[in-house]
């Protein structure tokens, strides 16, 4: 095994441990129609490295699991966290760095309402769900998300860089 694939496992082993250790100690917060997911603030990590895709989405997939979610929620939760970083990566070199938040901000805030609405049965409409996902979202990865993207950027340590 090459040096650079066993950095690439170790990256990604590390933020899917960080994703779902996250997840599941703040639990309250991280499963319901009110969620503000402060592990989603990690869906900025694209940006640095593409490790960050498996980690992301291994680790949702974990908290999920871990969390009690229905197997929609488990299945089409993940396929979101990896859709958003899939969407992150593509605008690593985008001219406005900060653009990285957008695609997991949208991917959730249009998925996980379905998922909130038709997996658990929840009373609530859509429409709610997705202003309350959104906002979950836009507190998580929009403004947490962000401060990291910018802190992380200011070290020569997390310089972007990209793992082929």
């Amino acid at each position: 095994m090459k040096k650079k694939d066993t950095l690439f496992i170790a990256q990604a082993g590390i933020i899917a441990a960080l994703y779902a250790a996250l997840c599941i100690i703040l639990a309250p917060i991280s499963f319901s129609v009110f969620q503000v997911r402060i592990a989603e603030a990690l869906c900025v990590l694209p940006f640095f490295t593409s490790a960050a895709i498996p980690g992301l989405t291994i680790g949702c997939l974990i908290a999920n699991i871990f969390g009690g979610g229905n197997i929609f929620d488990v299945i089409f939760g993940t396929c979101a966290t990896l859709i958003g970083a899939m969407g992150s990566y593509l605008l690593r070199k985008s001219k406005f760095k900060l653009s990285v938040v957008i695609p997991p901000i949208v991917a959730n805030t249009l998925i996980i309402p379905f998922i909130l609405k038709y997996a658990y049965e929840m009373e609530e409409g859509v429409p709610f769900m997705m202003l309350t996902v959104g906002v979950g979202e836009i507190i998580a990865v929009g403004i947490l998300g962000s401060a990291l993207l910018i802190v992380l950027s200011r070290t020569k340590v997390f310089a972007p860089r990209e793992s082929k």
